[in-house]
Protein backbone atom coordinates (compact mmCIF):
# COMPACT_ATOMS: atom_id res chain seq x y z
CA UNK A 1 0.00 0.00 0.00
CA UNK A 2 2.71 2.47 0.98
CA UNK A 3 4.63 2.24 -2.25
CA UNK A 4 1.73 2.22 -4.68
CA UNK A 5 1.42 5.37 -6.74
CA UNK A 6 -1.58 4.57 -8.87
CA UNK A 7 -1.80 8.04 -10.42
CA UNK A 8 -2.26 6.58 -13.88
CA UNK A 9 -5.55 5.15 -12.72
CA UNK A 10 -6.90 8.46 -11.45
CA UNK A 11 -8.22 9.72 -14.81
CA UNK A 12 -9.88 6.36 -15.43
CA UNK A 13 -11.50 6.31 -12.01
CA UNK A 14 -12.69 9.89 -12.26
CA UNK A 15 -14.06 9.15 -15.71
CA UNK A 16 -15.78 6.06 -14.32
CA UNK A 17 -17.36 8.08 -11.52
CA UNK A 18 -18.50 10.69 -14.03
CA UNK A 19 -19.91 7.94 -16.24
CA UNK A 20 -21.81 6.63 -13.23
CA UNK A 21 -23.32 10.09 -12.74
CA UNK A 22 -24.50 10.06 -16.34
CA UNK A 23 -25.50 6.39 -16.49
CA UNK A 24 -27.80 6.51 -13.47
CA UNK A 25 -30.17 9.10 -14.90
CA UNK A 26 -30.17 7.54 -18.37
CA UNK A 27 -30.97 4.11 -17.00
CA UNK A 28 -33.62 5.46 -14.68
CA UNK A 29 -35.29 7.51 -17.39
CA UNK A 30 -35.51 4.52 -19.69
CA UNK A 31 -37.08 2.41 -16.95
CA UNK A 32 -39.53 4.95 -15.55
CA UNK A 33 -42.70 6.28 -17.12
CA UNK A 34 -42.75 9.96 -17.96
CA UNK A 35 -44.71 10.91 -14.86
CA UNK A 36 -42.94 14.23 -14.31
CA UNK A 37 -41.92 15.52 -10.93
CA UNK A 38 -43.99 15.19 -7.80
CA UNK A 39 -44.14 18.99 -7.52
CA UNK A 40 -45.72 21.02 -10.28
CA UNK A 41 -44.67 24.51 -11.35
CA UNK A 42 -47.03 27.29 -10.35
CA UNK A 43 -49.01 28.89 -13.18
CA UNK A 44 -47.07 31.51 -15.17
CA UNK A 45 -46.88 34.77 -13.27
CA UNK A 46 -48.26 33.16 -10.12
CA UNK A 47 -45.03 31.95 -8.53
CA UNK A 48 -44.76 34.88 -6.11
CA UNK A 49 -48.20 34.10 -4.67
CA UNK A 50 -46.93 30.71 -3.52
CA UNK A 51 -43.74 32.01 -1.94
CA UNK A 52 -43.51 32.48 1.82
CA UNK A 53 -41.13 35.43 2.08
CA UNK A 54 -40.28 34.82 5.75
CA UNK A 55 -39.39 31.19 5.19
CA UNK A 56 -37.43 32.06 2.07
CA UNK A 57 -35.39 34.72 3.85
CA UNK A 58 -34.54 32.38 6.74
CA UNK A 59 -33.64 29.56 4.35
CA UNK A 60 -31.27 31.83 2.42
CA UNK A 61 -29.53 32.76 5.67
CA UNK A 62 -29.54 29.17 6.94
CA UNK A 63 -28.04 27.84 3.71
CA UNK A 64 -25.20 30.34 3.97
CA UNK A 65 -24.69 29.40 7.65
CA UNK A 66 -24.45 25.71 6.81
CA UNK A 67 -21.92 26.39 4.06
CA UNK A 68 -19.94 28.44 6.59
CA UNK A 69 -19.49 25.19 8.52
CA UNK A 70 -17.22 23.80 5.79
CA UNK A 71 -14.49 26.47 6.17
CA UNK A 72 -15.15 26.33 9.92
CA UNK A 73 -14.49 22.60 9.86
CA UNK A 74 -11.39 23.15 7.71
CA UNK A 75 -9.94 25.53 10.32
CA UNK A 76 -11.06 23.28 13.19
CA UNK A 77 -9.37 20.21 11.71
CA UNK A 78 -6.40 22.12 10.27
CA UNK A 79 -5.36 23.50 13.62
CA UNK A 80 -5.23 20.06 15.22
CA UNK A 81 -2.68 18.53 12.85
CA UNK A 82 1.06 19.15 12.54
CA UNK A 83 2.10 22.17 10.53
CA UNK A 84 3.45 20.05 7.66
CA UNK A 85 -0.08 18.68 7.09
CA UNK A 86 -2.15 21.76 7.88
CA UNK A 87 -2.79 22.96 4.34
CA UNK A 88 -3.67 19.47 3.11
CA UNK A 89 -6.18 19.04 5.94
CA UNK A 90 -7.86 22.33 5.07
CA UNK A 91 -7.93 21.51 1.36
CA UNK A 92 -9.57 18.12 2.03
CA UNK A 93 -12.56 19.86 3.60
CA UNK A 94 -12.80 22.69 1.07
CA UNK A 95 -12.42 20.34 -1.91
CA UNK A 96 -15.61 18.58 -0.80
CA UNK A 97 -17.47 21.82 -1.56
CA UNK A 98 -16.32 21.49 -5.17
CA UNK A 99 -16.69 17.73 -5.69
CA UNK A 100 -19.95 17.20 -3.83
CA UNK A 101 -21.29 20.58 -4.90
CA UNK A 102 -21.31 19.38 -8.51
CA UNK A 103 -22.37 15.80 -7.72
CA UNK A 104 -25.38 17.02 -5.71
CA UNK A 105 -26.75 19.03 -8.60
CA UNK A 106 -26.09 16.33 -11.20
CA UNK A 107 -27.58 13.33 -9.36
CA UNK A 108 -27.50 13.75 -5.60
CA UNK A 109 -30.65 15.76 -4.99
CA UNK A 110 -32.73 13.56 -7.26
CA UNK A 111 -31.39 10.39 -5.64
CA UNK A 112 -32.19 11.74 -2.18
CA UNK A 113 -35.52 13.51 -2.78
CA UNK A 114 -36.80 12.25 -6.12
CA UNK A 115 -39.59 9.73 -6.73
CA UNK A 116 -39.10 6.89 -4.27
CA UNK A 117 -38.30 3.33 -5.31
CA UNK A 118 -39.11 0.83 -2.57
CA UNK A 119 -38.36 3.57 -0.04
CA UNK A 120 -34.64 2.99 -0.55
CA UNK A 121 -33.62 5.37 -3.33
CA UNK A 122 -35.12 8.29 -5.17
CA UNK A 123 -35.12 9.15 -8.84
CA UNK A 124 -37.58 11.18 -10.93
CA UNK A 125 -37.56 11.08 -14.70
CA UNK A 126 -35.61 13.95 -16.22
CA UNK A 127 -33.97 14.79 -12.91
CA UNK A 128 -30.36 14.72 -14.06
CA UNK A 129 -28.73 18.13 -13.40
CA UNK A 130 -32.07 19.32 -11.95
CA UNK A 131 -33.61 19.08 -15.41
CA UNK A 132 -37.07 18.52 -13.95
CA UNK A 133 -37.02 21.58 -11.69
CA UNK A 134 -37.94 24.86 -13.42
CA UNK A 135 -36.31 27.93 -11.89
CA UNK A 136 -39.68 29.22 -10.63
CA UNK A 137 -40.93 26.03 -9.00
CA UNK A 138 -42.04 26.41 -5.39
CA UNK A 139 -41.34 23.71 -2.82
CA UNK A 140 -44.34 22.63 -0.68
CA UNK A 141 -42.65 24.36 2.25
CA UNK A 142 -43.19 27.73 0.54
CA UNK A 143 -39.61 28.42 -0.60
CA UNK A 144 -38.17 28.21 -4.12
CA UNK A 145 -37.29 24.57 -4.72
CA UNK A 146 -33.83 25.52 -5.97
CA UNK A 147 -33.23 27.09 -2.56
CA UNK A 148 -34.29 23.85 -0.89
CA UNK A 149 -31.87 22.02 -3.22
CA UNK A 150 -29.03 24.28 -2.11
CA UNK A 151 -29.88 23.97 1.59
CA UNK A 152 -29.84 20.19 1.44
CA UNK A 153 -26.71 20.28 -0.70
CA UNK A 154 -24.75 21.91 2.11
CA UNK A 155 -25.48 18.86 4.30
CA UNK A 156 -24.21 16.60 1.54
CA UNK A 157 -21.00 18.65 1.37
CA UNK A 158 -20.17 18.69 5.08
CA UNK A 159 -20.67 14.95 5.65
CA UNK A 160 -17.70 13.53 3.68
CA UNK A 161 -15.65 16.49 4.91
CA UNK A 162 -16.26 15.26 8.46
CA UNK A 163 -14.80 11.86 7.55
CA UNK A 164 -11.42 13.39 6.72
CA UNK A 165 -10.68 14.12 10.37
CA UNK A 166 -10.11 10.43 11.12
CA UNK A 167 -7.61 9.86 8.32
CA UNK A 168 -5.66 13.11 7.95
CA UNK A 169 -1.85 13.16 7.90
CA UNK A 170 -1.70 9.93 5.90
CA UNK A 171 -4.51 9.83 3.31
CA UNK A 172 -3.75 10.28 -0.37
CA UNK A 173 -5.60 13.31 -1.73
CA UNK A 174 -6.47 11.73 -5.07
CA UNK A 175 -7.70 8.55 -3.41
CA UNK A 176 -9.95 10.38 -0.99
CA UNK A 177 -11.48 12.58 -3.68
CA UNK A 178 -12.53 9.50 -5.65
CA UNK A 179 -13.76 7.81 -2.46
CA UNK A 180 -15.74 10.90 -1.41
CA UNK A 181 -17.49 11.09 -4.77
CA UNK A 182 -18.45 7.42 -4.75
CA UNK A 183 -19.43 7.57 -1.06
CA UNK A 184 -21.74 10.52 -1.67
CA UNK A 185 -23.48 8.77 -4.58
CA UNK A 186 -23.78 5.28 -3.16
CA UNK A 187 -24.04 5.83 0.61
CA UNK A 188 -25.08 9.37 1.53
CA UNK A 189 -27.79 9.81 -1.11
CA UNK A 190 -29.64 6.53 -0.39
CA UNK A 191 -29.40 7.09 3.38
CA UNK A 192 -30.73 10.65 3.04
CA UNK A 193 -33.65 9.31 1.00
CA UNK A 194 -34.47 6.59 3.52
CA UNK A 195 -34.44 8.99 6.48
CA UNK A 196 -35.64 12.34 5.08
CA UNK A 197 -37.71 11.77 1.93
CA UNK A 198 -41.46 11.68 2.55
CA UNK A 199 -41.65 8.19 0.99
CA UNK A 200 -38.38 6.95 2.46
CA UNK A 201 -38.42 3.65 4.31
CA UNK A 202 -37.20 4.92 7.68
CA UNK A 203 -39.12 8.20 7.45
CA UNK A 204 -42.39 6.36 6.87
CA UNK A 205 -41.56 3.97 9.71
CA UNK A 206 -41.40 6.97 12.05
CA UNK A 207 -37.65 7.38 12.62
CA UNK A 208 -36.86 10.97 13.65
CA UNK A 209 -33.78 12.86 12.48
CA UNK A 210 -34.52 16.56 12.68
CA UNK A 211 -31.30 17.86 11.14
CA UNK A 212 -28.85 15.05 10.45
CA UNK A 213 -27.83 13.06 13.52
CA UNK A 214 -28.26 9.85 11.55
CA UNK A 215 -27.76 11.02 7.97
CA UNK A 216 -24.72 13.19 8.70
CA UNK A 217 -23.01 12.31 11.98
CA UNK A 218 -23.59 8.58 12.39
CA UNK A 219 -22.77 8.00 8.73
CA UNK A 220 -19.59 10.10 8.89
CA UNK A 221 -18.45 8.65 12.22
CA UNK A 222 -18.95 5.01 11.25
CA UNK A 223 -17.40 5.45 7.81
CA UNK A 224 -14.43 7.31 9.30
CA UNK A 225 -13.82 4.50 11.80
CA UNK A 226 -13.99 1.85 9.07
CA UNK A 227 -11.44 3.70 6.93
CA UNK A 228 -9.09 4.33 9.85
CA UNK A 229 -9.19 0.75 11.14
CA UNK A 230 -9.07 -1.19 7.89
CA UNK A 231 -7.32 0.90 5.24
CA UNK A 232 -5.36 3.82 6.70
CA UNK A 233 -4.12 2.15 9.90
CA UNK A 234 -1.91 4.19 12.25
CA UNK A 235 0.25 7.19 11.42
CA UNK A 236 4.00 6.66 11.56
CA UNK A 237 5.07 6.97 15.19
CA UNK A 238 1.56 6.79 16.63
CA UNK A 239 1.00 6.53 19.57
CA UNK A 240 4.61 6.44 20.78
CA UNK A 241 5.63 9.85 19.44
CA UNK A 242 4.00 13.06 20.61
CA UNK A 243 1.79 14.42 17.84
CA UNK A 244 0.89 17.96 18.87
CA UNK A 245 -1.62 20.34 17.27
CA UNK A 246 -0.06 22.95 15.00
CA UNK A 247 -2.39 25.84 15.91
CA UNK A 248 -4.97 25.61 18.67
CA UNK A 249 -5.92 29.23 17.98
CA UNK A 250 -6.99 28.12 14.51
CA UNK A 251 -8.94 25.20 15.97
CA UNK A 252 -10.82 27.43 18.41
CA UNK A 253 -11.63 29.89 15.62
CA UNK A 254 -12.97 27.02 13.52
CA UNK A 255 -15.02 25.76 16.48
CA UNK A 256 -16.59 29.19 16.89
CA UNK A 257 -17.55 29.24 13.20
CA UNK A 258 -19.04 25.77 13.53
CA UNK A 259 -21.16 26.89 16.47
CA UNK A 260 -22.51 29.85 14.48
CA UNK A 261 -23.08 27.76 11.37
CA UNK A 262 -24.90 25.09 13.35
CA UNK A 263 -27.84 27.43 13.94
CA UNK A 264 -28.51 27.27 10.21
CA UNK A 265 -27.93 23.52 10.30
CA UNK A 266 -30.56 22.88 12.99
CA UNK A 267 -32.94 25.85 13.00
CA UNK A 268 -32.98 25.87 9.20
CA UNK A 269 -34.19 22.28 9.21
CA UNK A 270 -37.49 23.46 10.68
CA UNK A 271 -38.45 24.05 7.04
CA UNK A 272 -39.98 20.57 7.12
CA UNK A 273 -42.50 21.74 9.75
CA UNK A 274 -45.74 22.51 7.94
CA UNK A 275 -47.74 24.82 10.22
CA UNK A 276 -45.39 25.84 13.00
CA UNK A 277 -42.20 26.59 11.06
CA UNK A 278 -41.08 29.67 12.98
CA UNK A 279 -42.04 28.22 16.36
CA UNK A 280 -40.08 25.05 15.61
CA UNK A 281 -37.16 27.08 14.28
CA UNK A 282 -37.10 29.04 17.53
CA UNK A 283 -37.15 25.82 19.53
CA UNK A 284 -34.33 24.30 17.47
CA UNK A 285 -32.28 27.49 17.76
CA UNK A 286 -32.63 27.47 21.55
CA UNK A 287 -32.01 23.75 22.09
CA UNK A 288 -28.92 23.96 19.88
CA UNK A 289 -27.47 26.76 21.99
CA UNK A 290 -28.11 25.22 25.41
CA UNK A 291 -27.00 21.70 24.46
CA UNK A 292 -23.69 22.97 23.09
CA UNK A 293 -23.12 25.21 26.10
CA UNK A 294 -23.88 22.42 28.58
CA UNK A 295 -21.69 19.90 26.75
CA UNK A 296 -18.76 22.34 26.68
CA UNK A 297 -19.19 22.95 30.42
CA UNK A 298 -19.36 19.24 31.28
CA UNK A 299 -16.37 18.35 29.08
CA UNK A 300 -14.26 21.05 30.72
CA UNK A 301 -15.30 19.86 34.17
CA UNK A 302 -14.52 16.23 33.33
CA UNK A 303 -11.15 17.19 31.89
CA UNK A 304 -10.38 19.38 34.89
CA UNK A 305 -11.08 16.50 37.30
CA UNK A 306 -9.41 13.86 35.15
CA UNK A 307 -6.31 15.71 33.90
CA UNK A 308 -6.00 18.60 36.33
CA UNK A 309 -6.55 21.42 33.81
CA UNK A 310 -9.29 22.48 31.40
CA UNK A 311 -8.01 22.97 27.85
CA UNK A 312 -9.10 24.96 24.85
CA UNK A 313 -9.24 21.78 22.79
CA UNK A 314 -11.49 20.22 25.42
CA UNK A 315 -13.79 23.23 25.33
CA UNK A 316 -14.06 22.97 21.54
CA UNK A 317 -14.54 19.20 21.62
CA UNK A 318 -17.31 19.40 24.21
CA UNK A 319 -19.10 22.11 22.29
CA UNK A 320 -19.04 20.05 19.08
CA UNK A 321 -20.22 16.94 20.95
CA UNK A 322 -23.24 18.86 22.23
CA UNK A 323 -24.03 20.25 18.78
CA UNK A 324 -23.80 16.79 17.24
CA UNK A 325 -26.03 15.16 19.85
CA UNK A 326 -28.79 17.77 19.74
CA UNK A 327 -28.96 17.73 15.94
CA UNK A 328 -31.46 14.84 15.54
CA UNK A 329 -33.56 16.09 18.46
CA UNK A 330 -33.36 19.88 18.05
CA UNK A 331 -37.00 20.45 17.06
CA UNK A 332 -38.48 17.56 19.04
CA UNK A 333 -37.38 18.11 22.64
CA UNK A 334 -37.82 20.73 25.36
CA UNK A 335 -35.11 23.12 26.48
CA UNK A 336 -34.64 21.18 29.72
CA UNK A 337 -34.23 17.94 27.76
CA UNK A 338 -31.66 19.63 25.49
CA UNK A 339 -29.58 20.50 28.55
CA UNK A 340 -29.65 16.85 29.62
CA UNK A 341 -28.75 15.66 26.12
CA UNK A 342 -25.76 18.02 26.07
CA UNK A 343 -24.53 16.69 29.42
CA UNK A 344 -25.02 13.04 28.44
CA UNK A 345 -23.26 13.55 25.10
CA UNK A 346 -20.28 15.27 26.71
CA UNK A 347 -19.71 12.39 29.13
CA UNK A 348 -20.17 9.66 26.51
CA UNK A 349 -17.97 11.38 23.92
CA UNK A 350 -15.28 12.20 26.49
CA UNK A 351 -15.18 8.56 27.53
CA UNK A 352 -15.09 7.45 23.88
CA UNK A 353 -12.11 9.70 23.14
CA UNK A 354 -10.33 8.48 26.27
CA UNK A 355 -10.93 4.84 25.33
CA UNK A 356 -9.25 5.42 21.96
CA UNK A 357 -5.90 5.70 23.70
CA UNK A 358 -6.57 2.42 25.53
CA UNK A 359 -7.76 0.54 22.45
CA UNK A 360 -4.90 1.95 20.38
CA UNK A 361 -6.61 2.78 17.08
CA UNK A 362 -5.70 5.98 15.24
CA UNK A 363 -8.75 8.14 14.62
CA UNK A 364 -6.63 11.25 14.14
CA UNK A 365 -9.10 13.93 15.25
CA UNK A 366 -11.67 11.77 17.07
CA UNK A 367 -14.34 11.75 14.39
CA UNK A 368 -15.84 8.52 15.66
CA UNK A 369 -15.53 9.49 19.32
CA UNK A 370 -17.30 12.83 18.84
CA UNK A 371 -19.42 12.58 15.67
CA UNK A 372 -20.10 8.85 15.60
CA UNK A 373 -20.81 8.43 19.31
CA UNK A 374 -22.40 11.88 19.56
CA UNK A 375 -24.72 11.07 16.65
CA UNK A 376 -25.69 7.73 18.17
CA UNK A 377 -26.28 9.38 21.55
CA UNK A 378 -28.46 12.07 20.02
CA UNK A 379 -30.48 9.64 17.92
CA UNK A 380 -31.28 7.46 20.92
CA UNK A 381 -31.89 10.42 23.24
CA UNK A 382 -34.49 11.63 20.75
CA UNK A 383 -36.41 8.45 21.55
CA UNK A 384 -36.02 9.13 25.27
CA UNK A 385 -36.97 12.81 25.41
CA UNK A 386 -39.23 13.46 22.36
CA UNK A 387 -42.14 15.73 23.26
CA UNK A 388 -42.80 18.07 20.30
CA UNK A 389 -44.32 17.26 16.91
CA UNK A 390 -43.99 13.49 17.15
CA UNK A 391 -46.42 10.60 16.87
CA UNK A 392 -44.98 9.05 20.03
CA UNK A 393 -43.69 10.68 23.16
CA UNK A 394 -40.28 9.64 24.41
CA UNK A 395 -39.65 6.91 26.94
CA UNK A 396 -38.77 9.43 29.67
CA UNK A 397 -41.28 12.10 28.66
CA UNK A 398 -44.30 9.87 28.01
CA UNK A 399 -43.45 6.38 29.20
CA UNK A 400 -43.69 5.02 25.64
CA UNK A 401 -40.81 2.91 24.31
CA UNK A 402 -42.07 3.02 20.70
CA UNK A 403 -40.03 6.01 19.56
CA UNK A 404 -36.90 4.79 21.30
CA UNK A 405 -37.16 1.46 19.45
CA UNK A 406 -37.69 3.31 16.17
CA UNK A 407 -34.59 5.40 16.84
CA UNK A 408 -32.65 2.25 17.63
CA UNK A 409 -33.79 0.79 14.33
CA UNK A 410 -32.74 3.87 12.37
CA UNK A 411 -29.34 4.05 14.04
CA UNK A 412 -28.77 0.33 13.49
CA UNK A 413 -29.61 0.55 9.79
CA UNK A 414 -27.29 3.55 9.36
CA UNK A 415 -24.40 1.84 11.15
CA UNK A 416 -24.70 -1.36 9.13
CA UNK A 417 -25.29 0.34 5.79
CA UNK A 418 -22.42 2.81 6.18
CA UNK A 419 -19.95 0.27 7.57
CA UNK A 420 -20.52 -2.28 4.82
CA UNK A 421 -20.69 0.33 2.07
CA UNK A 422 -17.50 2.04 3.23
CA UNK A 423 -15.60 -1.24 3.40
CA UNK A 424 -16.61 -2.08 -0.18
CA UNK A 425 -15.79 1.36 -1.58
CA UNK A 426 -12.60 1.59 0.47
CA UNK A 427 -11.43 -1.75 -0.90
CA UNK A 428 -12.10 -0.71 -4.50
CA UNK A 429 -10.30 2.62 -4.20
CA UNK A 430 -7.43 1.23 -2.14
CA UNK A 431 -6.78 -1.58 -4.61
CA UNK A 432 -6.72 0.77 -7.57
CA UNK A 433 -5.50 4.30 -6.89
CA UNK A 434 -4.62 3.71 -3.24
CA UNK A 435 -5.74 5.46 -0.06
CA UNK A 436 -2.52 5.90 1.88
CA UNK A 437 0.54 7.90 0.91
CA UNK A 438 4.03 6.38 0.96
CA UNK A 439 6.20 6.44 4.07
CA UNK A 440 8.43 9.07 2.48
CA UNK A 441 5.49 11.30 1.62
CA UNK A 442 4.03 10.96 5.10
CA UNK A 443 7.37 11.84 6.69
CA UNK A 444 7.91 14.91 4.51
CA UNK A 445 4.35 16.07 5.05
CA UNK A 446 1.26 16.10 2.87
CA UNK A 447 1.29 19.84 2.18
CA UNK A 448 4.44 19.48 0.16
CA UNK A 449 3.99 16.00 -1.30
CA UNK A 450 0.29 16.23 -2.22
CA UNK A 451 0.05 19.90 -3.24
CA UNK A 452 3.56 21.30 -3.63
CA UNK A 453 2.73 24.08 -1.18
CA UNK A 454 3.23 24.95 2.46
CA UNK A 455 0.83 26.63 4.86
CA UNK A 456 3.36 29.16 6.17
CA UNK A 457 6.51 30.61 4.62
CA UNK A 458 9.10 32.10 6.94
CA UNK A 459 11.62 34.47 5.34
Amino acid sequence: MYGRKGFGLLPALMAGAAALCFALPLAAQSALPETGAALQSPPPGDAAAHIDSGRTAWMLVSSAFVLLMAPGLALFYGGMVRQKNMLNTIILSLACIAVIGVEWVLVGYNMAFGQSHAGLLGWSSGGFALGNIPWDRVHPSGVPELLFVMFQGKFAIITPALITGAIVERVKFSGFMVFALLWAILIYNPLAHMVWASDGWLFKAGVLDFAGGTVVHISAGISALALALVFLKKRIGYPEDAIRPGSLFQTLLGAALLWVGWFGFNAGSAIASADDFMLRAGLAFTTTQVAAAMAALIWMAAEWMHRGKPTGLGLASGMVAGLVAITPAAGHVSVASAILIGAIAALICYLSVYLKSILGYDDSLDVFGVHGMGGLTGALCTGLFASVGTAHLGLFTGGDATQFLLQLQGAGVAVLFCAVGTLILGFLVDRTIGLRVSKKEETLGLDLTQHGEVSFTFR
